[in-house]
């Protein structure tokens, strides 16, 4: 179709002539409505520079053993990797509050432990009676 029959079909239509392929022998164009395309398009691209980060939790115990203690480590690498944060709660049951220095001293471990990948957002702290809270995040 030539260029002038193809602006004034456009102009019918009320839609615009793109060009799509210029470097196409002949070069290719295309009939759309070139202002709803790009707001399309801008659309599209903040769509996929949203990074959504969310925040894990692993739960702990003064008693939990070092087996569970290597599998809880495991999956909060496992987090970390993928761009979340972890938050790490050790809870306290009854007599266990007593031990509150214990409790300080596994989640200090378990931040050493991930230091090659992660980093600690918030230091351990006392949350309520029966609770201690520590954020870690990626380097």
């Amino acid at each position: 179709m030539e260029i002038a029959e193809a602006l004034v079909l456009s102009q019918e239509k009320g839609l615009d002539l793109v060009e799509i392929a210029p470097q196409a022998k002949p070069p290719t164009c295309k009939l759309m409505d070139y202002g709803k395309y790009k707001y399309q398009q801008k659309k599209r691209s903040q769509k996929q520079k949203r990074s959504v980060t969310r925040r894990k939790e692993i739960k702990l115990r003064p008693k939990t053993d070092e087996h569970d203690r290597q599998t809880k480590l495991g999956h909060a690498r496992k987090f970390i990797e993928k761009g979340h944060k972890v938050l790490v709660t050790m809870v306290f049951r009854g007599r266990e509050t007593i031990h509150l220095d214990r409790g300080r001293e596994i989640l200090m471990e378990f931040a050493e432990t991930l230091e090659d990948i992660a980093k600690v957002e918030q230091a351990p702290l006392r949350e309520g009676r029966n609770r201690m809270n520590m954020v870690l995040t990626s380097k």
